[in-house]
């Protein structure tokens, strides 16, 4: 980091870690849904994991659990500008800590995943269905905004109150004791 702030050269290895991550979770779920498309039959699901997993071809045209049927514009918007937002941050924000901002490539890189479902076939592959428990069907985009999501709230409440700490000195835990 120089005086005025950090290098161009550390703002572009984060900028370069943010669209690797998020390339690789596209890839793994672009050949995923390939695979799922050319192997299975829609109606007629294979056992996985016996008792926990099977897969199971679907095209959903909603989000989450089937909701927002025939949204699919607003989601590729969606898609978009989070990923818009995670190029800003890992450029402008070298503060933000780097696991947060790779768990929000993460995040980018399986809302990017559906995004291609959703324009090149009108509606997104799912084909992972848990038999343990009734569950919406899913895929590998959908893991990785879900769980992302969920790990990059926790990290970034762990980072606000740490940079909350640093800035007050530490006064608002002794006060609240």
């Amino acid at each position: 980091m120089t005086a005025t702030g950090p290098s161009t050269s550390a703002r572009v290895r984060r900028l370069a870690l943010f669209a690797l991550v998020a390339a690789a979770v596209v890839a793994l779920d672009q050949w995923s849904k390939g695979a799922a498309r050319a192997e299975l039959v829609p109606g007629e699901p294979v056992t996985l994991i016996p008792g926990v997993m099977e897969l199971s071809l679907v095209y959903n045209t909603g989000a989450a659990f089937s909701m927002g049927e025939g949204a699919g514009p607003l989601f590729v918007a969606i898609a978009a500008v989070i990923s818009c937002a995670g190029l800003w941050v890992a450029w402008r924000r070298t503060d933000v800590p780097l696991s947060l901002l790779l768990v929000v490539a993460g995040v980018a890189g399986g809302g990017i995943g559906n995004a291609i479902d959703r324009v090149t076939l009108g509606a997104v592959t799912d084909f992972f269905k848990t038999t343990f428990m009734d569950f919406a069907i899913f895929n590998v985009a959908d893991i990785f905004v879900t769980c992302g999501v969920f790990v990059a709230l926790f990290l970034w409440w762990r980072w606000d109150a740490r940079q909350e700490h640093e800035h007050d000195g530490g006064r608002s835990a002794e006060h609240s004791a």
